[in-house]
């Protein structure tokens, strides 16, 4: 089952919070990256039926995003906190779990098991006012998962999270995408997802500005200018040569380490591989300083996106 949007923009009053958004959303895990204000709460209140659209659709599957059908195929963990606080960890999920319609046996068993995917079994019966911030990330995971629904949505779900509850996360949303869902994660911490989703989509001032993998969206700027940091003996004779290099823009020595200032990914590194082969300058080490994902959606929703 899908998520899709379909030309989807939605107003508050004179403020656009979503503008001609189009994406489909498949099963595997995508991550919604963008800062504070960049639309993601507007796209994950439209996609779990909280909103609607001003224009355009939001569909889950065949039917609306608004309809009761959507709903009962779609979970949804919120980055906001509005528990029973009196209640239990394990008395909140069952509660939660009744309100699907279940039988209070079968109540009792989808809770018990979302309980223990997210890891909570052994805490599960603290009270929610007494939890972490992380105990009750995991609470509100597992009331997500309980109907098994086919997509998930995660607002913010690793906030307040350990590294090793994190590495705990990450696994059980690889084995939900693998068994056929369709996980969007949403966070303004592109590290988070960087290395668990299969796409991201990247958020700006209401627009998709770019979507894809992470390198499917690096080659979107592969001719921008982009920084490289090399330690090679001796550096100075490297740094000559590179400077002959029509794509290099620039280039500092600070002891044996270059910081080199180029575009064109493809043929810059050609020509260091030739340098390096020849064998009179030893390349110790080769980082790109700003490859990374938010260095790429810095450039995209400052210059592309806007």
């Amino acid at each position: 089952m899908h998520l899709a949007f379909e030309h989807v923009s939605k107003l508050y009053g004179p403020v656009i919070g979503l503008n001609d958004f189009c994406c489909r959303i498949g099963p595997g895990i995508t991550g919604l990256f963008g800062s504070n204000g960049a639309g993601k709460s507007t796209m994950m209140k439209l996609a779990s039926g909280q909103l609607r659209p001003s224009q355009g659709r939001v569909m889950i599957g065949e039917h609306s995003a608004w309809s009761t059908a959507a709903k009962r195929n779609l979970g949804y963990s919120p980055d906001t906190d509005s528990f029973y606080e009196s209640m239990t960890g394990r008395a909140f999920v069952t509660t939660m779990t009744r309100l699907y319609g279940y039988s209070a046996r079968e109540s009792r068993e989808r809770a018990e098991k979302a309980i223990a995917d997210v890891g909570m079994t052994d805490r599960a019966d603290r009270k929610i006012a007494g939890c972490s911030h992380g105990m009750r990330q995991r609470i509100k995971l597992a009331q997500a998962m309980v109907h098994d629904p086919a997509v998930l949505l995660l607002d913010e779900p690793m906030t307040g999270i350990d590294p090793g509850g994190r590495r705990e996360f990450k696994q059980l949303l690889e084995r939900l995408a693998g068994e056929g869902k369709a996980v969007l994660v949403s966070t303004h911490i592109l590290d988070e997802i960087e290395d668990l989703a299969d796409q991201i989509l990247m958020v700006a001032r209401g627009r998709l500005v770019a979507s894809g993998t992470i390198n499917d969206i690096r080659n979107l700027i592969a001719d921008e200018p982009f920084s490289v940091e090399i330690v090679a003996e001796p550096a100075r004779q490297l740094a000559a040569a590179l400077m002959a290099f029509g794509v290099v823009l620039s280039v500092a020595i600070r002891g044996d380490t270059l910081t080199v200032r180029t575009t064109n990914q493809m043929e810059f590194f050609g020509q260091l591989g030739k340098i390096g082969a020849e064998g009179n300058i030893a390349i110790r080490k080769l980082e790109v300083l700003d490859a990374g994902a938010e260095a790429v959606f810095g450039y995209l929703a400052g210059g592309r996106g806007a």
